[in-house]
């Protein structure tokens, strides 16, 4: 891959040579500096991975920096409105389908599915289903630029929160999936949804997945303890983390019983 970009002031312009990313203005312990929307090719027809939130200005910047370029296809990589929200105004703006895996996120008559290969400019961008943060999520496999958008499955800094729509088993099985995937094509970046591009997708992937595991063995430590409600497991297993996410940590640990009981 030539031309990893990787900006010192943050995610804003960051990217692979046919991918670059334009910041929302949306930043939250959720969504660390902003939701990254996606402009994927360098020819007369791009295509526009998650268009953030309903956010006017946000929107226009996209459609001003295309410079006339034609978008062919609007997608996204799951349905939460920090991806999704605008996706509708910036499709009337560019006047371009939205594709999405949930019908109902869709405008016009195509979807995506697992499998899919779409082409924009030259370019393959290969949908991979990977359910697990929210049931309808996506990402999306570059070949060109050896490079995988990555949604909200893989952030470029912390971890992913699996979603009251998620499920954790799928989610494991969705990161073991895009583990062997990237060794097998040889990826060189993921390109998140939310946080910086990651240059090093296999150490990223191993981290993520050694981090689940590890949360699972402290959660049934807990419960051997005594914890036994979502609220008292937190207090013990996410001590060191600041009280104002414990109500996100609450909502993971749901999501981690539901799996160790399941």
């Amino acid at each position: 891959m030539s031309g990893l970009r990787i900006p010192l002031d943050g995610p804003d312009g960051s990217g692979t040579d046919h991918a670059l990313s334009l910041l929302a203005p949306n930043p939250s312990p959720m969504t660390l500096d902003g939701t990254n929307t996606w402009v994927i090719g360098r020819g007369e027809d791009v295509l526009v991975v998650d268009p953030g939130p309903d956010d006017g200005p946000h929107l226009r910047r996209v459609a001003d920096h295309l410079r006339g370029r034609r978008v062919t296809a609007v997608l996204l990589t799951h349905g939460h409105h920090d991806h999704s929200g605008g996706a509708k105004g910036f499709a009337e703006l560019v006047r371009a389908p939205v594709r999405a895996l949930d019908p109902g996120h869709r405008l016009g008559d195509e979807g995506l599915a697992d499998g899919d290969v779409l082409t924009v400019g030259g370019l393959e961008l290969h949908v991979v289903g990977t359910p697990g943060h929210s049931f309808d999520s996506l990402c999306f496999w570059l070949p060109e630029d050896r490079a995988m958008l990555t949604g909200d499955t893989v952030l470029g800094r912390g971890t992913t929160v699996i979603a009251p729509d998620g499920d954790l088993a799928d989610y494991l099985r969705s990161l073991d999936r895009l583990r062997a995937t990237a060794e097998r094509v040889g990826a060189e970046a993921l390109l998140p949804g939310h946080g910086p591009v990651l240059p090093d997708p296999i150490g990223a992937l191993d981290g993520y997945i050694a981090h689940r595991r590890q949360r699972l063995d402290q959660i049934r430590s807990a419960r051997e303890r005594g914890a036994r409600t979502p609220a008292e497991i937190v207090e013990i297993v996410y001590a060191d983390v600041d009280r104002s996410l414990w109500p996100v940590a609450e909502m993971s640990v749901r999501a981690q019983l539901a799996y160790l009981d399941g």
